[in-house]
């Protein structure tokens, strides 16, 4: 039923159109210029009435358009109860005539070509009534029974001239019914307004914006894209069938006999909207036809906003009101139709590369193996390589080289390109797939590909500006073209340009980044054991990031040019500064506590005390003072400092992975001062210089010793435990 009331909703105000776009046709004015009277009065008066029919029936069709669709279903119903009350007189007139021409007044039953005649009238008529009351839906049948008068009057074999009489005195009856009933619905027009107008002045005393949602409304409640092409659909079929007999439509070939019949149906301003909607949704069809084709029925289920055919028909639309198509005769409609219909194939094509190059590309990166899936890909690749071509060498030989057919036929060659680039990364992903291992550096020849084709796109699209511009300065100079020349220019170089330059910098800063990372050596890989967090595959190579989180260098380039930040936890990609060094005979802050230890306390500061002035655990050291230097090993051991840093899965710190014990230089910084640390009360134990040289699983081991707070203030070396760690035992020694 709701499909129902959607079909009678537009097959009802189609109507509406067809007599919009006649009256649009007539030529009034050409028609009153001819007009011929006894009298300059009479001729003004002719010329007014006919201007105000003119007028009256473009309101009458806008409000019936208008109607909502129960009212245009009541609209619909008197108007063929009229027509039935017509066709009633018309039965009555006709048989009171037949019974003239027969000239018989006796009784019917005595006469039987007058009893026939009298049956079928009298059935018609019975009809008639029956049919205008189902309509009206009444049951008072009587009031459309007037044209029963003339049979009830034979039936009493009343003379000829009574029935005439009673014919005309049946017609008044019915004439009365009807003035009465126009005039009880009269105002039913100014309710539906007055109605309109109240909602509409409500709306934009509440909120003004709403005005903009009430028209959206309005138009899918009009189902007004459907309503104009169905309409000019209708015209279509109209004008091939009235052309189908005429000896120069069969003549002409079926392309320019087609072509011919829609420049036709372009003649005004309705019938060019209907062919905009009409073009929008066979776009539409051919692209849903691509993706069908591509990845089946479950490719019809993306939908995205640029390829829905709005373009192409809006498109359509501007270029035909700005090149004035509906002011042009026959012929020139027809030429111009053509490279209108000739711009939005090519922007179609375009929207169909677009639509084909993620799934080309897509079973390519995903090692898909149905044979069938790319053998579709690349047949339709193939077809966007070789048809833009073929259309711009076809209507090259049509039409003059000029700018125009430049633009034409550089859009058709930028789509080639396109498709041309798409084909070679789909060859480079599956030349990766028969290696069976990764290419190196695919990454690099992808984007270098990418950059080429839009290097390419970039030149076409400036040689098309260059030779506008020297075409307007030496040639025909206009508005237009002017436009033209600097709408292309912005739209197709200037943002081109800073796409790629932007790109162009977004790379370089992120490789500049990556750069900016230590690199991660075996044995930290080792340590870490984990895979890449954004690829998922294990790592050979990897970089550190200042948080602590490894990832392979190109993964991680790829996600900077997302976003600057660390995949894991999100912190910046950027180095931090440094701690500054503790100056000399400062004291370090301890937490304060409710009750503090009082032997506690002494030993932190004998602690403190014992401290050198630099800041340098005395065990972090590994050479003498007097000698003031270091050797190799220990040097070396410095700069791996901060890659034996050992981080939990969630990126926290939990220790050294090497704890070996480092030698700066005199007046320089230790590499642990880099990082913040908490002092707190050391742990010893008894063979210090075997636990300076275990690896991590020992050191996180004499972590777990239990530290003594007074006994051990005079060992050798002095081991730091997590700072975190001597934080909590802080708190429960002060507690």
């Amino acid at each position: 039923m709701l499909r129902l009331e959607d079909v009678a909703n537009i097959a009802l105000r189609v109507p509406s159109i067809f007599a919009l776009d006649i009256l649009y046709k007539c030529d009034i004015e050409s028609f009153t210029d001819h007009l011929r009277a006894r009298s300059e009065d009479m001729l003004f008066k002719y010329k007014y009435v006919i201007w105000n029919m003119y007028y009256l029936g473009h309101v009458v069709s806008i409000v019936v358009l208008m109607l909502p669709l129960g009212h245009i279903v009541q609209l619909y119903l008197h108007v063929l109860t009229a027509l039935l009350l017509y066709m009633g007189h018309q039965i009555s007139r006709d048989y009171v005539h037949g019974e003239i021409h027969h000239g018989y007044e006796g009784p019917l039953y005595l006469d039987s070509g007058a009893l026939n005649r009298f049956v079928t009238a009298l059935t018609s008529q019975i009809i008639v009534t029956t049919l205008c009351a189902f309509l009206m839906r009444t049951r008072c049948v009587w009031l459309f029974s007037a044209h029963l008068l003339p049979m009830l009057g034979r039936l009493c074999s009343a003379s000829h001239i009574t029935l005439l009489s009673l014919t005309s005195i049946s017609m008044l009856i019915m004439g009365a019914e009807v003035v009465v009933f126009l005039l009880t619905n009269l105002f039913v027009p100014y309710r539906l307004a007055r109605a309109a107008y109240r909602e509409i002045l409500q709306i934009q005393v509440m909120e003004l914006y709403r005005l903009l949602a009430v028209g959206v409304s309005l138009w899918h409640s009009f189902a007004v894209p459907l309503l104009f092409s169905s309409f000019w659909v209708v015209l279509f079929g109209v004008q091939l069938i009235s052309n189908a007999g005429n000896t120069i439509a069969s003549q002409q070939g079926v392309l320019l006999y087609l072509l011919t019949s829609v420049s036709e149906c372009c003649a005004s301003p309705y019938s060019l909207l209907g062919l905009t909607f009409v073009v929008s949704y066979m776009a539409l069809g051919l692209m849903n036809l691509c993706k069908f084709f591509l990845g089946g029925y479950t490719a019809l289920q993306n939908h995205n906003v640029m390829h829905r055919g709005v373009t192409e028909g809006v498109t359509l639309l501007l270029l035909a009101l700005q090149t004035g198509l509906l002011d042009m005769a026959a012929m020139q409609r027809c030429f111009l139709l053509f490279i209108i219909l000739f711009i939005v194939l090519t922007s179609t094509l375009q929207s169909m590369s677009e639509i084909t190059e993620p799934i080309l590309l897509g079973l390519g990166a995903s090692r898909n193996k149905s044979v069938w899936k790319h053998v579709r890909g690349l047949s339709m690749c193939v077809f966007l390589l070789l048809f833009p071509g073929f259309m711009a060498f076809k209507i090259s030989q049509f039409f003059h080289m000029d700018f125009w057919l430049l633009i034409l036929v550089s859009s058709c060659m930028l789509t080639s390109l396109q498709v041309t680039g798409t084909l070679l990364i789909y060859s480079l992903f599956m030349v990766e797939v028969w290696r069976g291992t990764a290419l190196p550096g695919l990454d690099e020849v992808v984007y270098y590909v990418n950059g080429a084709c839009r290097a390419l796109e970039f030149m076409v699209a400036l040689c098309v500006v260059a030779y506008g511009a020297w075409e307007s300065l030496w040639g025909e100079w206009s508005w237009m073209g002017a436009s033209v020349i600097i709408i292309h220019s912005y739209c197709n170089v200037w943002l081109r340009a800073q796409a790629g330059w932007k790109s162009f910098l977004l790379r370089q800063e992120a490789a500049r980044k990556i750069n900016s990372l230590m690199r991660a050596s075996a044995q930290q890989l080792h340590s870490h054991n984990d895979v890449c967090a954004i690829c998922f595959q294990e790592m050979t190579s990897a970089v550190i990031t200042y948080c602590g989180h490894f990832f392979h260098g190109s993964c991680l380039r790829k996600w900077l040019y997302v976003q600057e930040t660390c995949p894991m936890c999100h912190a910046p990609i950027k180095p931090t500064a440094p701690a500054q060094p503790a100056a000399a005979g400062d004291e370090v802050a301890t937490p304060a506590a409710p009750e503090a230890h009082p032997d506690h306390g002494e030993n932190q500061e004998e602690e403190e005390q014992r401290l050198p002035e630099d800041g340098v655990d005395p065990g972090d050291r590994n050479c003498t003072d007097s000698e003031g230097t270091c050797d190799e090993s220990s040097m070396e051991t410095n700069k791996g400092r901060v890659q034996g840093l050992r981080f939990s899965a969630n990126g926290d710190f939990v220790g050294m992975a090497s704890p070996t014990a480092s030698c700066p230089s005199e007046g320089s910084p230790s590499p642990s001062e880099a990082w913040e640390s908490v002092p707190g009360p050391h742990c010893s134990t008894q063979d210090n210089e075997a636990d300076m040289d275990t690896d991590s699983e020992d050191f996180e081991r004499t972590e777990q010793v239990e530290c003594s707070q007074s006994n051990d203030s005079d060992s050798d070396t002095d081991i730091h435990s997590d700072p975190l760690t001597e934080t909590a035992e802080r708190n429960s020694v002060g507690e």
